[in-house]
């Protein structure tokens, strides 16, 4: 096994004669090509963060300013302005090779062009966050751009390298501004006037205006201290208190699932498929490392935010009894893997090569292959994860936190990410519109016991090859993950390929040491705690309803046809189809990203306004109006940093440190979201022509529903044609039900389209 070759490369036995050593050969080279791998990324590193802090400028433009200044002293032009001479006068006296006037004049050259060279750096950086800040061309209209517009962009494009690294414009980014208090205060009102009668209305004006009156001044001055003091005045109370302080499971509560490609399927060989996209992964792993990833552009021009890609890998969220912090390692050369009920660890790498996809594939078989049986309280150790996290911290620490078990977690809780080998079969059958909830269902869940939900990603395989991810969320938002996964389908499908039986290409290495097995020691009263996780975790499972359609009539093709944003038009649509679901409007939550801003996540749209509750009782009455542009105003307001919830969250926090009363802000912070909503990105990475290759479509993902006695839904305008659709609900609530509700969306969604009178491909 992997461990006892490399326990061998040095051995000693105490003899009457001494002590023998004994080396292996084979092993210290493992060694020592993982030491040069070492030193390579080190260096890589170092290399990076100085390309990375020198932008937009180069060593190239270094050298360039220093040629003008020494050609132009050859013309007996001081472009210097004489401060070439001021340097050289400073500059210490005194014997050695460094003292001639001819190296003098040069040092002092090298010194004043390396002063312009800085300076130019730090004002063309300067200059490039002021134009940042410029939002805009998010409020122009399509295809009406204004000549301030047009002049902003070239400049973006003059102050821009052509050939950026992930991280170069992270220093670049403006802060997340802080709004001001009166106008997040009349947005929140306006937000919620649908919602309420009269007499609400007017009680909660009053609590408005006396927090803003009397409370708000005092808590708004230490937050604007925060946001010039911090890089974000958000992302770090809320990645704590939104996700990390959170005591119920992750598992359905916080963690998403993300689907494979649903329409083409490459290989039905399940070894096969994990050996490409592994490999396709650490691929992308080394391409991150290296920061040789092109940073996402909105309008190829406009950076977004990067640093939550950070810890995409080898990172994990350990659980603590008040609160779990999240774990993330600068490296990791294996994956942990989980097959019928036993826990095995795969080297990545031999010395310093990755394995081949071949290798990978190999490897995974043996594992399938195994018929080995699970220890005692092993097959059921991940319920633990899918549990309470007070209970699992308790676990934790009485029973993992020496001896094998210890080992055996660290095992885990280090490795690039986690792998689950299921024995079912899941696929998207387009005559069985059931099969694609049932593989959702299998992603955000599984049987509760065969996921390590606090893995920043387990890789799901199940027996025909079909793949998916379940994500843990405090790292990072969806877009991130998602980006992972359009490299690697891409990669998969486009790069590597299958030979005709549906194997890895090229021939694999057998004498690679097998995969090992992780040794527990469970005990009785340890394996009780699992049980007990184990039934919170499947009562959880079992009381979710999740519906998963694909919605064929059109899709952003038709959408555009009618002017309008397919975002908005699809949000419009959810409001009338709850609307016709429950009989009346709810409080709305649509994720939309402030990633324009450094370190920035995500803020709320309150997608259920004044216009669209107009239009939706127009619509019952037979007449219409427009909702969609008051909805694209409101998702532009919070991509530029003024949204309404981030801003009153970070306010009740304020208010909690310094022990303030707010009924206003306890109030709105308590308010159920029972619509919760987000649209999933694609094409991120243009990895392949969609016109070419219109079936390699991804179905999104989902999540679980964020009220007892609400939906989540999710959705993914995937082509011209066609949008996927992920709902959620609880069994346990009389009042939704997930499969009607899509109904009633399907519907709205037809019947706005009739309002434009385009013609649809009804099916």
């Amino acid at each position: 096994m992997a461990e006892a070759h490399q326990a061998v490369a040095f051995q000693f036995t105490v003899t009457p004669d001494g002590v023998d050593f004994r080396l292996s050969r084979e092993a210290l080279k493992h060694v020592y090509l993982s030491g040069i791998n070492s030193w390579k990324k080190r260096l890589i590193r170092i290399k990076n963060g100085i390309l990375r802090g020198v932008y937009p400028g180069s060593p190239t433009s270094w050298l360039v300013v220093i040629m003008a200044t020494v050609g132009s002293s050859f013309c007996n032009v001081d472009i210097s302005l004489g401060l070439v001479s001021c340097i050289q006068r400073c500059l210490p006296q005194g014997c050695g090779p460094y003292q001639t006037p001819q190296t003098r004049a040069l040092l002092s050259m090298a010194i004043f062009s390396t002063g312009v060279w800085v300076t130019g750096i730090f004002f063309f950086r300067q200059t490039l966050k002021l134009l940042l800040c410029y939002h805009g061309w998010m409020f122009e209209m399509h295809g009406k751009t204004s000549n301030l517009t047009r002049i902003w962009a070239m400049c973006i494009r003059l102050l821009s390298s052509r050939h950026p690294m992930l991280y170069s414009f992270q220093t670049s980014l403006p802060k997340l501004p802080v709004p001001r208090v009166s106008a997040t205060i009349q947005r929140y009102l306006e937000s919620v006037r649908p919602l309420l009668d009269d007499e609400e209305y007017y009680r909660m004006e009053l609590l408005a205006k006396e927090f803003q009156d009397k409370t708000a001044p005092r808590l708004q001055k230490y937050l604007v201290l925060k946001s010039w003091w911090a890089s974000n005045y958000v992302s770090d109370w809320w990645e704590e208190y939104i996700y990390l302080r959170g005591r119920s499971p992750l598992m359905v509560n916080s963690n998403y699932y993300v689907m494979d490609l649903v329409l083409i399927k490459n290989t039905d060989v399940q070894a096969a498929r994990l050996g490409n996209i592994i490999h396709a992964m650490i691929m992308y792993r080394r391409k991150l490392d290296r920061e040789e990833i092109k940073p996402v552009m909105a309008l190829g021009i406009v950076p977004m935010c990067s640093y939550q890609m950070e810890r995409m890998f080898n990172t994990t969220r350990i659980p603590g009894k008040d609160t779990d912090v999240l774990q993330h390692l600068s490296d990791s050369r294996h994956v942990a893997v989980y097959h019928k009920g036993r826990f095995f660890k795969l080297w990545l790498y031999e010395g310093a090569r990755l394995l081949k996809p071949q290798d990978l594939e190999m490897q995974f078989q043996r594992i399938l292959d195994d018929p080995s049986p699970p220890q005692p309280g092993e097959e059921k150790l991940a319920a633990l994860t899918a549990g309470g996290r007070v209970e699992w911290a308790q676990a934790r620490q009485a029973f993992f936190s020496s001896g094998k078990n210890k080992a055996a977690l660290e095992a885990i809780e280090r490795a690039a990410f986690f792998v689950a080998l299921d024995e079912e079969s899941y696929s998207y059958d387009p005559e069985d519109e059931a099969s694609l909830s049932l593989y959702g269902k299998a992603l955000l869940h599984g049987n509760c016991y065969n996921r390590w939900f606090d893995k920043s990603f387990t890789l799901i395989s199940f027996k025909n090859g079909q793949l998916g991810l379940n994500a843990e969320h405090a790292w990072a938002d969806a877009p991130i993950i998602g980006h992972l996964w359009e490299f690697v389908l891409g990669t998969d499908s486009f790069h590597l390929g299958y030979t005709e039986t549906g194997h890895c290409l090229g021939k694999p290495n057998p004498a690679l040491a097998p995969p090992t097995r992780l040794q527990w020691d469970i005990p009785k009263q340890c394996q009780a705690v699992i049980e007990s996780s184990y039934q919170v975790a499947k009562a959880l499972a079992d009381d979710v309803e999740l519906y998963c359609f694909q919605f064929l009539p059109f899709g952003k093709g038709l959408i555009k046809k009618c002017r309008t944003s397919p975002d908005a038009f699809v949000q419009i649509a959810l409001q009338l189809a709850h609307f016709r679901d429950r009989g009346k409007f709810c409080l709305t939550y649509e994720a939309s990203m402030t990633r324009m801003f450094r370190e920035g996540r995500t803020e709320t749209v309150r997608s259920c306004t004044s216009e669209s509750t107009a239009f939706v009782q127009a619509m019952m009455e037979g007449s219409h109006t427009k909702a969609a542009k008051k909805h694209q105003n409101m998702y532009r307001l919070a991509m530029t940093g003024a949204g309404i919830d981030r801003h009153l969250f970070c306010l009740y926090l304020v208010s909690k440190y310094l022990g303030v009363s707010s009924p206003f802000l306890a109030e709105v912070l308590s308010e159920p979201w029972r619509l919760s909503t987000s649209q999933i990105p694609q094409s991120q990475i243009r990895m392949f022509d969609p016109e070419q290759h219109p079936n390699h479509l991804g179905a999104g993902g989902g999540f679980g529903p964020v009220a007892d006695d609400g939906y989540g839904v999710s959705y993914m305008i995937a082509g011209e044609n066609t949008i996927f659709f992920h709902i959620s609900s609880k069994f346990s609530s009389s009042e939704t039900n997930a499969q009607r509700f899509g109904n009633h969306i399907r519907k709205a969604l037809l019947d706005i389209a009739d309002l434009f009178q385009v013609p649809k491909a009804y099916s």
